[in-house]
């Protein structure tokens, strides 16, 4: 039994199967807002403060504590928070990295794992989920949502978790 092409094609297009296609290539878009993230993601594990200021606008929010703390507001505080946070860890020892992302609108979801070596020695792994919303080219708002006490064992020095270090393992988003 032969396919005949054209009746195929016919086929396809009565049933809508044709007209779908553009309509599922359109959902997805080469990501425009990535990008940023990962610029910010090189800058910080060069621990280059003004790398990532670069990329926030003047009013930033940035909510980095899953809600246990005030927001950070405006590069001035995000530059003192930065710069604290710079001092604790040991250069050289960022691994942050996003599994999936994903992009709707000027918004940014992602779900990733900030990995580091404290300055005092302690390996802390914090699996996240957040979201960054644009203005134009730059994040204005900056939100993360963690277990902060998994955060809190690891840098008093408890080790990883089983758990946790099952999320490590996942490739990184491209």
């Amino acid at each position: 039994m032969s396919l005949d092409r054209r009746a195929l094609i016919t086929a396809a297009a009565a049933t809508g199967a044709l007209a779908a296609a553009p309509a599922i290539a359109k959902e997805s878009p080469m990501p425009r807002l990535y990008p940023v993230l990962e610029a910010i993601i090189a800058a910080w594990k060069q621990q280059d403060v003004e790398g990532v200021l670069a990329l926030v606008t003047d009013d930033i929010v940035w909510r980095n504590s899953s809600g246990y703390a005030p927001a950070i507001k405006g590069k001035p505080a995000m530059r003192a928070a930065l710069e604290k946070m710079k001092a604790m860890i040991e250069p050289g020892s960022n691994t942050w990295r996003i599994f999936d992302h994903a992009e709707s609108q000027d918004r940014l979801f992602m779900e990733g794992v900030d990995e580091f070596r404290l300055t005092t020695g302690q390996h802390v792994a914090i699996p996240y989920a957040g979201s960054l919303q644009f203005r134009g080219a730059l994040v204005s708002e900056w939100r993360e949502y963690f277990d902060g006490r998994i955060s809190a064992d690891m840098k008093a020095g408890k080790p990883i978790t089983d758990e946790v270090k099952e999320m490590l393992d996942r490739p990184i988003a491209k």
